[in-house]
């Protein structure tokens, strides 16, 4: 099936290394495709002009915000990404990489419809909502 709808991240030129934590904190991610800008310098942080990663199967589409010092735009938690794990180790794995330097908004622990839940704010500003099912 098609994915037709899309989460889309812009964010202030961090972009590729944003992408690349996602990727590394997950099981069944990767990096589906990049485009940077052509004014990227080399060895400089390259900016993203369009670029998509997968999660579980799920695409995210992000960009940098070329305009990001006259017109720039925050993460809410208000939306979120909301990401199953398959095991509470890769949950345990993800959620301690995705906290560093970011803000642990719920600390992992069990809830009423889950057997492990947490919900935190990375270092760019994305908010997750990761959740290992009752099974």
């Amino acid at each position: 099936m098609e994915q037709n709808v899309f989460a889309f991240l812009m964010f202030s030129g961090q972009a590729d290394e944003a992408m690349k934590l996602y990727v590394s904190a997950f099981e069944d991610a990767d990096i589906v495709s990049t485009k940077y800008y052509p004014e990227s310098e080399p060895g400089a942080n390259p900016k993203v002009l369009h670029a998509i990663f997968s999660i579980k199967g799920q695409q995210v589409m992000c960009i940098d915000n070329q305009f990001s010092d006259s017109h720039p735009h925050a993460f809410t938690p208000a939306l979120s990404l909301f990401v199953n794990c398959n095991s509470e180790a890769e949950m345990e794995r993800a959620f301690a990489r995705l906290a560093e330097e970011g803000k642990v908004l719920m600390p992992l622990s069990p809830s009423p419809v889950s057997a492990l839940f947490g919900w935190l704010e990375d270092k760019y500003g994305v908010s997750w909502q990761l959740n290992l099912p009752v099974r």
